[in-house]
């Protein structure tokens, strides 16, 4: 799947603007990429379309969990989107990135996070 596309596909699922799925979308990869191991995290990206691929920051450091109420929050706070959006948003984002990719690298890579994060990546 192109990056317009994925765009254009969690807008419309999330009900947000291109615009604001773009950066939804790159918030959601920055936070599971800084919760989840430097090691687990190249995995991920390896599996991820390249556009995708350049948005995680990479790291070498231990897993970092963090609750999804808290990522919502710190997400809604940097984005200007309510939290009701950010939660549709990531929840758009990961099932999208669930159904367009190899999910075996994303499922392990949600598998090091609470429970949430794979309810909201398989609906």
């Amino acid at each position: 799947m192109d990056e317009k596309t994925f765009y254009a596909t969690v807008a419309e699922r999330a009900g947000l603007s291109k615009s604001e799925a773009a950066d939804l979308t790159r918030a959601t990869l920055e936070s599971i990429a800084g919760q989840i191991a430097g090691g687990e995290l190249d995995r991920l990206a390896m599996a991820l379309p390249d556009w995708l691929e350049r948005l995680l920051p990479r790291h070498d450091q231990a897993a970092r969990p963090k609750p999804l109420h808290d990522v919502v929050r710190e997400i809604s706070s940097r984005t200007h989107l309510k939290e009701e959006e950010v939660q549709r948003g990531m929840a758009a984002v990961l099932s999208l990135l669930h159904e367009s990719m190899d999910d075996t690298h994303l499922d392990h890579a949600l598998s090091l996070l609470p429970e949430e994060y794979r309810r909201l990546a398989t609906g």
